[in-house]
């Protein structure tokens, strides 16, 4: 079975960063398009981040551009997702998701509908 888990979250001060990880185990997760979801007390989860398989190439929502960078270490089957300049509004759980296979896809083309495969979520929480 495919497992996701996060790590990495914790309470942080308005401009501070934290650096999340997403391990995945029973695949490689250098071949998916791996997503970075949040979800706010009351909100709809969001698509922050997403991986395209097309070209390499990294799709960021309007919210986050500029702040937040996702890479990758492929021997470690991990991915990161690096958060700079943190305002209370990031505040959420953020999530790391899988489609259910392999697909040449831009990051931008993937909607939350189209991930089967869920983390537990680790909670960010920015204030001061």
């Amino acid at each position: 079975q495919l497992q996701l888990v996060e790590s990495g979250g914790g309470l942080v001060q308005p401009g501070g960063s934290l650096r999340l990880s997403c391990v995945a185990s029973n695949f490689k997760m250098e071949i998916y398009n791996i997503g970075w979801f949040r979800q706010a007390p009351g909100k709809e989860r969001e698509r922050i981040s997403c991986d395209s398989t097309r070209d390499g190439s990294k799709y960021y929502a309007d919210s986050v551009k500029g702040r937040f960078t996702v890479s990758r270490d492929n021997a470690k089957n991990t991915v990161y997702l690096q958060m700079d300049n943190l305002e209370p509004e990031d505040t959420g759980v953020y999530y790391c998701a899988a489609p259910p296979g392999y697909k040449l896809q831009y990051g931008y083309e993937l909607t939350l509908a189209d991930f089967k495969f869920w983390g537990q979520g680790t909670q960010v929480t920015v204030s001061q």
